[in-house]
């Protein structure tokens, strides 16, 4: 269900409107952008968007994250980018979830590569850079605010779901049921289908 180009985005209308830094981002050309720290609750769009950053510049994407990536990974993935821009001059974007989990110690173990651009590094948290990010990593990236998805935006994502996945195309749905989900699911993409599943799994197993 994740959407494969920014056409396909719900929510985030002010992050994403015409001439926005994120947009741009997003629709940049190669080599045109730097790191960036998504700030945003969960099931906001942030992995989605990092993806989409890391295709649009014809990158090679890697993804990991801080509650279970140790400095040696980090390290690992720094020295296959240098190869990798060396060797075949191709970019590395590093999806980092939750980096706010990472010690300021790991986060010191990113500078060198971000600074010399070795690595683009798009960062993901749902607490305050200010206070869970080192300055330094911030300084050199870009801030970007997501929110919550709107009832709307959810309540289309449970709709597109129903309509293109094979599973979830045989739940026999009511409006009221989706309206519910939509509304309990507090702007998470993410937890409205998990528990669209659940649903699907429960009446297929009646």
């Amino acid at each position: 269900m994740r959407p494969k180009s920014l056409n396909e985005v719900l929510g985030q209308q002010r992050a994403l409107k015409d001439g926005s830094p994120l947009r741009r981002l997003v629709q940049s050309e190669k080599g045109g952008f730097s790191s960036v720290l998504l700030w945003g609750p969960p099931g906001s769009g942030k992995t989605t968007l990092a993806r989409l950053i890391g295709e649009r510049q014809d990158a090679h994407f890697e993804e990991l994250s801080a509650v279970s990536a140790s400095v040696a990974q980090v390290r690992e993935v720094i020295s296959a980018a240098q190869s990798r821009r060396d060797v075949f001059d191709k970019t590395t974007v590093l999806f980092l979830d939750e980096i706010h989990r990472f010690s300021k110690a790991q986060q010191d173990s990113l500078l060198g590569a971000v600074e010399s651009g070795v690595l683009i590094l798009v960062a993901a948290t749902t607490e305050n850079p200010s206070f869970s990010v080192i300055k330094p990593l911030i300084s050199r990236s870009l801030v970007i605010a997501l929110e919550p998805l709107s009832v709307m935006d959810v309540n289309q994502i449970l709709q597109r779901a129903l309509a293109t996945d094979a599973l979830l195309a045989s739940t026999n749905a009511t409006e009221e049921a989706i309206d519910y989900i939509s509304e309990i699911s507090s702007g998470d993409a993410r937890r409205a289908l998990t528990l669209l599943e659940a649903a699907s799994l429960a009446s297929a197993s009646d």
